[in-house]
């Protein structure tokens, strides 16, 4: 085979190494800064299939006409309900993606964080992505490598970004161990040493003696040395010291997921490239890389650098590069440490994940969470160095730690939420929306959890669809979309609260309307995204100022230069709360005031009557000792205000 250049309308390369990748030539540029942006994350599987208008908006006050019966006349049944959320397809894809555009624009949204596109196994219902059989080629679930340089282009158009989520610590279930290893052929237990190969998986996972066809064991060829792989077994994803190269966590396979042995320095540069040809092909922003924790320090540098270097030459100078790192923030620092200008940034679905939900819904003091930005307790360093290093996760498609639940489930209001994402959105870091936030996705009610026992303990009540199909795909090749009837009606498609066959994109929804104007007034003001940051004391009923906890007001300052922006919340999800709020009393003089700039509220209902509307001036006043503050009354359960000091521009 001759080495060709990369052309969008060519074959899938067989060999990586053949491929030609340019140099030097114009691609869309990186942000200057990526704490300007606000990422979205999706399941494509889960988020739209293009069709929504072959189907009506999910009405939530009437959820029980959203539950069809199926075909056979068999009653709405949960259990087959979660049972399609977890084992199928939906039918989500790329240009239903590419459909929703607008929508996500209408919200603020500036990049989108897509779940991995890769071909997985055919026969295996991987719709995660996660279990790749070709790093070279799209699932065809998703759609074609045509539809994602498509996306990239469209979105480009619209001034988002598109970040894609890779794997290069392990590939699918391409094969399996020999009869006999102890454990089984496809977990086997794990060993210090290495168990021997047993054979590639075929198109159907039949065991074939040697790769022949495109669905048979894993592409490109370089990848079908069977010495690429640790081939340890299955062992504990947490053993061993962070630091230690050769830890069982570094060398186990996750389940059936093979693991690479990177310490081959010719296959970690293999790896690479087929992801540096993503990039070339598509003109995508940024990478999100899986299970990093997974690879040596050296490992992750030196695929982190060789990405960023070729990214570099094509004009990317900030290609954004994100590492999954479970472990906390202290794994999170040792790697951001280590691998320095290689790797952007950490994302944050640790202890400070789990303190900014309990936060927002009034469970905790609010050093709980904002001590981890203190520079003098942080573990991740400063102000500035925060802002740049950290991904702020309030929903996700796992929650590694924590119950398994989204932030609305049991909430005390849809909106309640909102005060989640407005300290994401508000404090310092990168923000990153998981999809469905902003319509309060939740999950069945509690009075039908009865026939779910396994909620709160399965992430796939993580990952209903946004779009509502009526049925999932079938399983296996035969729910392809290439295949003829390929909808299996004996399942319900999974569709949000425990429906199908009805969608949720509904830009009028009150949460959607709030996170849309908190992104609005984030773009617009740069004290919101790089400003300093500080926990302000607040008083009430005549108490000293303090920081009042759980269930107060909360309030914390953005100070960039001369200009401070007061962040406020009503951290309580049922009561209005009052409270005197310190502000700097050198930038805020005598007989000054500070002005709303943002009401969420009145966001969502612009005629009602919101307390201190946007517009409105609050007099800076001062106690005896010349504590200035000002006076905040009456703000709604989970509302969200910001005032500024600088209104005159």
């Amino acid at each position: 085979m001759s080495s060709t250049q990369i052309m969008p309308d060519q074959k899938v390369p067989k060999a990586i190494r053949e491929v030609i990748l340019p140099r030097r030539q114009p691609f869309f540029p990186s942000p200057i800064a990526w704490q300007d942006e606000v990422l979205y994350f999706m399941l494509v599987d889960r988020f739209s299939d293009g069709k929504e208008s072959s189907r009506k908006l999910l009405d939530r006050s009437k959820l029980t006409d959203a539950r069809p019966d199926l075909p056979n006349h068999d009653k709405f049944r949960f259990d087959r309900w979660a049972q399609s959320g977890g084992e199928r397809w939906q039918g989500g894809t790329l240009k239903g993606v590419e459909s929703k555009l607008n929508y996500l624009q209408q919200l603020g949204i500036t990049a989108i964080w897509l779940s991995p596109i890769f071909k997985q196994r055919g026969h295996i219902d991987s719709y995660h992505g996660y279990a790749i059989q070709n790093f070279l080629d799209v699932d065809p679930h998703f759609g074609t490598r045509q539809d994602l340089i498509d996306l990239v282009k469209a979105a480009h158009g619209k001034g988002i970004r598109i970040i894609l989520d890779i794997i290069f610590n392990h590939s699918g279930h391409n094969w399996d161990y020999p009869e006999g290893t102890p454990g089984g052929t496809v977990e086997p237990w794990y060993t210090s040493g290495r168990h021997s190969f047993g054979s590639w998986l075929g198109d159907q996972g039949q065991a074939i003696p040697d790769i022949t066809g495109d669905e048979d064991g894993v592409w490109p060829v370089e990848l079908q040395d069977t010495d690429h792989y640790t081939r340890a077994g299955t062992g504990d994803l947490g053993a061993g010291d962070i630091d230690d190269p050769n830890a069982e966590h570094k060398r186990t396979d996750f389940r059936n997921l093979r693991d690479f042995r990177l310490e081959d320095h010719g296959l970690l540069s293999d790896l690479a490239r087929c992801f540096k040809y993503w990039i070339a092909l598509t003109d995508c922003d940024g990478f999100r890389i899986d299970t990093v924790k997974h690879v040596s320090f050296e490992e992750a540098r030196n695929f982190c650098g060789t990405i960023k270097e070729f990214a570099a030459n094509l004009g990317k100078k900030n290609f954004f590069l994100v590492g999954e790192m479970a472990g906390g923030d202290y794994t999170e620092d040792r790697y951001l440490d280590v691998l320095g200008q290689n790797l952007n940034a950490a994302l944050d679905i640790g202890e400070m994940r789990l303190n900014l939900n309990a936060l927002a819904k009034g469970l905790v003091h609010p050093d709980a969470y904002f001590s981890g930005f203190d520079p003098g307790r942080a573990v991740m360093g400063s102000h500035r160095n925060l802002g740049e290093r950290h991904v702020s996760v309030l929903d996700d498609h796992d929650h590694v730690f924590g119950q398994k639940l989204r932030f609305s489930t049991d909430a005390s209001s849809d909106h309640q939420i909102v005060a989640g994402t407005a300290l994401q959105l508000l404090s310092l870091g990168i923000p990153c929306i998981y999809y469905g936030t902003e319509q309060a996705f939740a999950g069945p009610k509690r009075s039908e959890r009865k026939w779910v026992p396994d909620f709160g303990r399965n992430d796939r009540y993580l990952r209903e669809t946004m779009f509502g199909p009526e049925h999932p795909r079938k399983a296996g090749v035969a729910g392809l979309p290439s295949a003829q009837d390929g909808e299996d009606q004996n399942l319900h498609g999974f569709g949000p609260f425990g429906t199908a066959g009805k969608h949720c994109f509904d830009p009028k929804h009150p949460t959607f309307l709030r996170i849309a104007a908190i992104n609005a007034l984030r773009k617009q003001m740069p004290v919101l995204r790089y400003g300093r940051q500080y926990l302000r004391p607040t008083s009430f009923l005549g108490k000293p100022f303090e920081v009042y906890g759980p269930g107060e007001i909360v309030a914390w300052a953005r100070i960039l230069d001369d200009e401070e922006a007061v962040c406020i919340i009503n951290s309580h999800g049922v009561d209005n709360r009052s409270a005197d709020v310190l502000v700097d009393a050198g930038l805020s003089p005598p007989d000054s005031s500070l002005q709303v700039v943002l009401n969420t509220e009145q966001a969502a209902n612009p005629k009602g009557q919101a307390s201190h509307p946007v517009g409105s001036l609050l007099p800076v006043r001062r106690t005896a000792s010349g504590i200035a503050f000002v006076e905040i009354r009456n703000l709604g359960p989970s509302e969200v205000l910001v005032l500024i000091n600088k209104f005159a521009v």
